[in-house]
């Protein structure tokens, strides 16, 4: 899975002040922000330091897999992993458990495409896809593409696109277990007590029947809150 066990140390600058409950917020929110956060912190890191040593040698810069390719944005997002997830959450309502699933499909992600990391330019849209298709498969109402291509801060055209592509990425595999769910939710929460931070994940987990073939727009949607804009780079 996705460690970050060896950052114990790492500096805590980037995560969020307040906590969950302060917020009243998931305490999931709390716990991925930290973990990826980290997870990105530990890949830019890796990039820099290949990179130094390949000036060394006068190579060319290092090469990674292109299987996230379709994620990357031109530069990285002025708004924190913390505040994106609190944003999606805020204005798409999806369950807890949305953002548990969806974080199994980045760590399936980096599993089956090892050359190709999680970053400051993709994890963004990393996230707002992942959870938008774990809504889909987790709770009985969401919204569709539209919505949480407002909220993710991206075209609905390119929503559509890196739905397809997770899709594919994943063959189509995103169907998760109750042992899978839980074996993540203690991985999670054990990455916060390496931090000192005893948090325990929200345990509500009742995927609903789910159709063979997944829709790209999906017409279970109601209206939405009024939404702030935000666009990703």
């Amino acid at each position: 899975m996705l460690t970050a066990s060896e950052y114990s140390n790492h500096s805590r600058q980037n995560q969020p002040i307040t906590g969950p409950a302060e917020l009243n917020l998931p305490r999931v929110l709390w716990i991925l922000s930290s973990t990826l956060e980290k997870l990105v912190a530990r890949n830019e890191k890796l990039v820099d330091d290949l990179n130094q040593q390949l000036d060394k040698l006068s190579c060319d810069s290092v090469r990674l897999g292109k299987s996230l390719n379709a994620f990357h944005g031109v530069r990285a997002p002025g708004i924190s992993i913390p505040k994106y997830l609190e944003r999606i959450y805020k204005y798409t309502n999806c369950s807890p458990s949305c953002f548990v699933v969806g974080y199994v499909y980045i760590d399936m992600l980096n599993h089956k495409h090892p050359d190709s990391l999680v970053l400051s330019l993709n994890v963004h849209r990393l996230l707002v896809t992942s959870v938008m298709v774990a809504s889909k498969m987790l709770d009985d109402e969401h919204y569709n593409n539209a919505v949480y291509a407002r909220v993710g801060g991206v075209s609905n055209a390119e929503l559509n696109k890196l739905e397809l592509e997770l899709l594919f990425l994943l063959d189509f595999k995103v169907m998760v277990s109750t042992r899978v769910f839980e074996s993540y939710c203690l991985h999670l929460e054990k990455e916060m007590l390496v931090n000192g931070t005893g948090l325990k994940i929200e345990r509500t987990l009742s995927p609903k029947s789910i159709e063979t073939e997944i829709l790209v727009e999906d017409k279970q949607s109601s209206s939405p809150p009024p939404i702030v804009d935000y666009g990703l780079t």
